[in-house]
Order: structure tokens, then sequence, then C-alpha cells
């Protein structure tokens, strides 16, 4: 056994050694891939192996394609077959509903330079003649889809970083990790202990038991996954790939039968919760349960009539990872130099060369090239701790797999969790509940007073109220009252250097200043997008997105100097928005204090009798406040404003007014692959001082500025709403996609914004792909709504 390395990599499936190959290639040779079987013997060996490269995300779709391409280097280098079927895919649609998510995801297609078709009831009998489609509407077709065998894979990556100077520990089982001043510094094991100062925890279905060893809580939930073989039908040859998701089942060719997949309704955990240690034993399987698989295996049966006369030949009820979101699992831990690559959820060997390359770049370079921020761990707080929690949340997501999800739709398992201390008002109010980073949130209140918006068409008026129309009209007339007490809130204690230094605008401001900034990564990549106030000479408080806070906490951590301080203080305080041009006849009568304060500005106030931080600060383009208030007097300070004559207002009228006012969403609008410059953030940086990111954004500049722009489209028809992703055009040519979209009820328009080669100018004539169909839309000067900004500085 090695003493010593510079890389410990936990797990020698798949993702183990993808990513050892990858470090590797990048320089880093010096890694200990440690297995306690032999490679593939946990949850790899088992996979069904199905490749479908379109993903709901850009980033995972350029995952699955760059896997894709890494198969010939693999050739190559090693002189293995990596066991790449390339065979094509099929997905088909029973349903109009179905056949519906098939056009939008040939459009997404489009916008990822993915190649789809879609097929008719008769052309898809033609690709794939033993199919039954008489109740077919539509397929799409994938011919970049097929499937891996699992081994020849890992063995064709093992055998390349191994040629690339890797070391691979087969037999030998973790036992400890250890930890000192918040950073990895061993790995014991049951042979001896490895120093390193760089663990990769890429042990599958036990990744959250490696994550305890070293006093990480990692929410991986085992689940039971099951496919069959069946008996011979013949000569079936390399059929495409096949997914029928109305009926939860998946096959393809495998000898001279099928293997035959779905995703059950009932599935169950793998393990009770009893601390012990999973994939204990090699090559772990449970046995059948073919009474859950029936309504997959009928599904099948009536797809494929050559099935109905086969049985079922063999079964594999295996462990597989999931998380609670449904979302893969990457980055680095709380604990410095601790990285996590697991939660696959049944797609690991589809992914395992992309996964590779990004956590590779990310220990190496600080950075991966994608932008993995949805995958990101960080994303979790503290809950995702809780083994209850994320085990239903995990169950449910599976049994829900195959569900077509339009957007705004909510899940319930695992809620209420998080709650606003105005909670006890939301159910009279006739409150429409969302879910964000756990926190329970109003879309929509029940009141449609007011309201005369029609439905937007498809997909964007399927989770839809006109209570956000009344909502918005009623901010823009009288005055607003949201609660966005789930805002992330960061007090920052130190001298001002760190966060000038940390953010592109300048931060260095007298007490009662608030800034809008960004936080930017070497490449001049959006780490993150909020505010920061100064409450005193050496305070300050950042404020973020819900979904951001763990994130941008850990960013800021990170980086900060031992006589700096970052603590989340977010559950300590309520966030009360009251916006619109009635806002001070509101307010004032409640608090002594004058409102003369400018826009950025910011006072304590006591507002009846409850002490507030009001911060003239808006989201939505309308006068008003941020008012920060301690948890325990949240729910007074709505009560005063409700009295005074706020109308209670949900996040999706906030949604609809930024899109007016060209406010962009992190996460969408604007990621770690784009810069200030192109998203339309030139003026909320300062260029004369040094900050991270400087460097890269002065050389773009120098070259001669950014090659592409965040552009706002307005579509002819204002009943056609863009929900992101879908392609943009110019003169017939694909040149961008759109990152966010919705109507804004204000200036009465279906509003987009994409981002287009900066040679497309102010008035262009664009198409915009919406469900396979080109809509007509126009390139506009943003924003839409209230230009002069009058309206935000009376």
């Amino acid at each position: 056994m090695r003493t010593e390395a510079r890389v410990v990599v936990i797990g020698g499936g798949v993702a183990g050694c993808s990513i050892a190959y990858h470090l590797a290639r990048l320089g880093w040779t010096d890694i200990v891939v440690v297995e306690q079987h032999d490679l593939t013997d946990g949850t790899t060996w088992h996979s069904a192996g199905f490749v479908g490269q379109l993903r709901s995300t850009i980033s995972q779709t350029r995952m699955i394609m760059y896997s894709s391409a890494l198969y010939a280097e693999l050739r190559t280098l090693t002189g293995l077959e990596p066991g790449w079927h390339g065979v094509g895919g099929l997905r088909l649609a029973t349903t109009r509903e179905r056949e519906e998510e098939l056009l939008r995801q040939v459009s997404a297609a489009t916008t990822y330079g993915l190649e789809m078709e879609l097929l008719s009831p008769a052309q898809t009998a033609a690709r794939l003649p033993m199919l039954d489609v008489a109740d077919v509407r539509a397929a799409g077709w994938l011919p970049g889809d097929g499937y891996l065998r699992p081994e020849p894979l890992a063995a064709a990556l093992a055998a390349g970083a191994r040629a690339l100077g890797v070391t691979f520990a087969t037999g030998v089982r973790v036992t400890g990790i250890e930890v000192a001043g918040g950073r990895v510094r061993a790995v014991h094991t049951d042979q001896g202990r490895i120093a390193t100062e760089a663990v990769v925890n890429a042990a599958g279905a036990a990744a959250g038991h490696v994550g305890r060893l070293a006093g990480v809580a990692i929410p991986i939930v085992p689940i039971k996954h099951q496919y069959v073989v069946s008996s011979s039908i013949g000569d079936v040859g390399d059929i495409p790939t096949v997914r029928d998701p109305d009926h939860i089942v998946y096959f393809r060719g495998e000898g001279e039968g099928l293997l035959v997949g779905g995703y059950i309704r009932t599935p169950d955990v793998c393990w009770p919760e009893d601390g012990a240690a999973p994939l204990s034993t090699a090559r772990t399987l449970f046995p059948p349960d073919l009474a859950k698989f029936e309504e997959s295996w009928a599904s099948a049966r009536r797809r494929v009539p050559a099935l109905r006369s086969a049985e079922i030949d063999r079964v594999v009820h295996g462990p597989e990872a999931f998380t609670p979101d449904g979302e893969f699992l990457l980055g680095e831990t709380a604990v410095r130099g601790f990285w996590v690559a697991a939660g696959f959820c049944v797609h690991g060997l589809a992914a395992a060369g992309g996964v590779g390359k990004v956590l590779a770049e990310w220990i190496v370079d600080g950075q991966p090239e994608f932008d993995v921020s949805h995958m990101d761990i960080r994303r979790f707080g503290a809950h995702a701790a809780s083994r209850s929690w994320a085990t239903e949340k995990a169950l449910d997501a599976y049994s829900r797999y195959y569900d077509i999800v339009y957007p705004y739709t909510e899940w319930s398992a695992g809620r209420p969790l998080r709650r606003s201390a105005t909670w006890p008002r939301l159910a009279p109010l006739g409150a429409s509940l969302g879910e964000k980073a756990g926190w329970e949130r109003v879309n929509w209140f029940g009141s449609t007073a007011g309201a005369v918006a029609e439905r937007p068409a498809g997909w964007a008026g399927q989770v839809w109220s006109p209570a956000i129309e009344a909502e918005c009209l009623a901010t823009a007339a009288t005055a607003g009252l949201f609660d966005q007490s789930s805002f992330a809130k960061l007090d920052v204690r130190g001298p001002a250097a760190f966060l000038q230094w940390m953010c592109a605008n300048d931060v260095d401001k007298p007490v009662g200043t608030v800034v809008y900034t960004q936080l930017l990564n070497t490449r001049a990549g959006i780490e993150a997008d909020l505010t920061v106030t100064r409450l005193g000479p050496d305070h300050f408080r950042v404020v973020t997105s819900t979904a951001s806070g763990v994130r941008d906490l850990a960013w800021l951590r990170r980086h900060a100097p031992s006589d700096v301080t970052v603590s989340d203080v977010t559950g300590a305080y309520g966030c009360l928005c009251l916006w619109g041009p009635l806002a001070r006849s509101v307010l004032q009568p409640l608090t002594d204090e004058p409102l003369d304060f400018r826009f950025m500005q910011a006072r304590q106030l006591t507002v009846g009798p409850v002490p507030v931080l009001a911060q003239r600060v808006t989201y939505v383009g309308e006068y008003g406040w941020e008012l920060y208030a301690p948890t325990e007097y949240t729910l007074t300070l709505w009560d005063l404003l409700v009295s005074a004559g706020a109308v209670p207002a949900g996040y999706r009228a906030i949604d609809a007014m930024r899109l007016e006012k060209g406010y962009r969403v992190w996460g969408s609008d604007i990621t770690p692959e784009t810069t200030p410059d192109e998203a339309g953030l030139s003026f909320a940086v300062r260029a004369d001082k040094d900050f991270l990111g400087r460097t890269a954004l002065l050389a773009a500049r120098e070259a001669g500025g950014p090659s592409r722009r965040l552009r706002c489209l307005v579509l002819d028809d204002p009943q056609t709403v863009c929900l992101g992703t879908e392609p943009v055009r110019v003169n017939g040519e694909p040149c961008g996609r759109v990152t966010s979209g919705g109507y804004g009820y204000r200036v009465g328009a279906s509003i987009a914004y994409a981002y287009l080669p900066a040679s497309v100018p102010i008035g262009t004539r664009v198409e915009v792909g919406v469900f396979a169909t080109w809509a007509g839309a126009t390139v506009v000067q943003d924003p839409l709504y209230d230009p002069s900004h009058s309206r935000i500085r009376p």
C-alpha cells in the first residue's frame, strides 16, 4: 500500500476510474484509487448502460455528449474497446401531452446542437419493425444515443489512468477519513494509512457511509432498481434503445432477447437506517420482486408483440444511488479537500466521462468548464443531513421519474420544512405555495380581483393563475407586500479589503450604503449575484438568493483570510418587501423616522414597535424597501403593513415584473460561464480597483469585448410564452438560446432573454423555437418597463 498520495479516490466504479483518468490527464498523476472489492463490483457492474444524450439541462447534455466523444480517445490510448454501442434511440409519445414534451425536446436539441428528428408512427415502425405503434402519436429519434457495457468502459478508463501513472488498490476497505483543522488529512484503510489533502468520494450507493467517516452528511439514498432480460425472441441485432415513458418502460437488445427496465411507482430503499456499511458484499443484488415489476413488463409485452410468448430469463435487482432532487452530487464539501462525485440516479455510465472531466477541472483549476451549479452538493442546506427527509424526497423523485414535469410544478414530499414567521397568515389568504431550498414560499394568493389575463398558451399556462396579473397590477398601482424571508443572509465581519477583493463593484462605501455586485471566478464568470450592505466599519450584510446561500457562503469562506468571519444569519431575520407607488404612504404612518433616504441606502427604523433595517432596494422596478426584522418580530410587521393597506403578493408576480425591468436571475440568465460584460452588468463593475476575476475581464475587453450579449426579445404573439432553453435563430441560423422568459403584465408583452452574437443589433428580427415551431420576435432595448428608472427614484 502507498502511504501517501496527492489524491485518493474512494470507489473503483466507472466514476472513480473516470475521475482518476481525467486528473492524470491534467498532470495530477500521484493518485491512488481505493476499491474494497474489484473494479466495478459496487453498482457499476449491473448497470443497464443506457445513454440518452438529451438531458434536462445544457450542462448535463454537454457532459454526456463529451462522454460519447471520449470513447475514440480511449481506444487509441489503451487499445481497449470501451463497450459503446451507438445504435441510436427512440422516445415514444402515446398521449398529446407527451407529444408536446417531444416537441419541446426537439427545440432543446436544436439549442444544444444535438441531432434529433421527430418521426411519425409509420416512420417509427420502419425504424424498428418489432414495435406495435398502434397507439404511438410520434417518436423522437436521436442517432447519437446508444448503450454501454459497464465493465469494458471501466476497464478502458482504468487502463488509461494506469498508463498515465495512477495506482489502483483493490480489495482495500476504507475504515476512516482523518480530518484536522477543517480539512482532510488522510484516508485510513484496513491495510494502512494514506496521507493526502484531497479525497474524492466516488463510492456510489455507499457514498453516504463514506461521507459520515469524514463527518460530512451526503444525501445519497440507495434505492432498489430492477430490470429483466427476456428469453430468446430471435436475432434482434443492434436495435435502437427505446424509451416509452407513458408506460414507464425502457428496453434494448441483449443477445437474442430484450433487456427491459422501468421506474416503479412504489420504490424501496436498499438498506434500513441501521448504520451498516452499504455494498459490503461484492456485486450485491436483491431477490427479484416481479410483482412490482409487472407494470413495466406488461407494457413491454404490449409494445413488442414478440415478447408475448417470451419469458423472463434473468432478473437484475440492484442498488442505485439517488438524490433528493434527482440531480447528481458533485463538488467540494464543507471539509476542505473532501470531494464528492455520486448520486448519478442510474445515469452513471452515460455521464461518466463528463463527470470525470468537470470534477478533475474543479479540483485542479478551481472551477470546471461547464456550469454545474445545479449539481453542486452545496445546493442543499443543513436539512439534507436528515436521512428521513432525503429518503422521502428521493423515493418521490424516483417514483415520478418518467412523469411530464411542467414548469412551476410543485411536489409535496418532505414538506413543509422551512417556514417564515408569516406562515399563519398564508392559508386564510388562499396562498398557493411553492418550495425553494426547503422554504415554503407563496407563488400567488387566491384573490383574482381585477384580473383579466388570458391563460398563456401551451405549457406556460399549465401552472398559472390570473392572480399573478392582479398582483403585478396592484403592485404597480398601490403597494405590494412580498415575503422574501427565504433570502439567504450572510454576515461578513472583518476589514473591508476582503469584500473589496471578492466583489466586482466597489463596496468600500459609507455605513448605510447598499451595493449591487457580482462575485467572479478567475475566468470572470459570475459565481454569485447579490447585494452588500455596510452596517458598520467592519460589518457587512450580504443578501443572496434562496437557493444560493450555502454555495455563496462556501465561496466566501474559501477565500476569507483569518481576520474575516462569514456567518449564515438567514434564520435570524425575516424580510418583507414593500414595493409600489404607495409604499411610502403605507410605511410612513407606522414610523417616526423620516423616509427620506435615497435608492441603494439603508437605515435602521422602528416600524410600530418593530426594529427594522430598511433598504431602498427593489427587484420589481417599483419604489419601496426591503424590510429586515428579527424573526420574532416578522409576523407583527406583516400585520402592521397589511393593516396599513399593503397588498400581499407572491413570487410569480416578482418574476414577471423582474423580466420587464431586465433584472437578471443567477443560474439561468447569469452563471459561472457568463461574464458581467456579456450579461449587460458592466455598470456593476469598478474596473479601477482590483478584484477576483479582473484580469480575465480586462483581457476580454482588450481583445475586443464579448462575442455575445444577453438580449431582450419581445415575441410577436403575446400568448406564446418562453420557458427557457428555446433556440433562437437569425436569418434562419440558430445562434443562441433563451435563458428565461415569461409574460410582462405591466407592458402587455411576452418577454424572453437570450445570449446572441454581439453583432446582432437592437431591432433585429429573430425567430424563437417554441415547441418545434418558429415564432417571430424582435430584439429590443431593455428594460421594457420604466427605462428611465423614474419609478424607483422618486
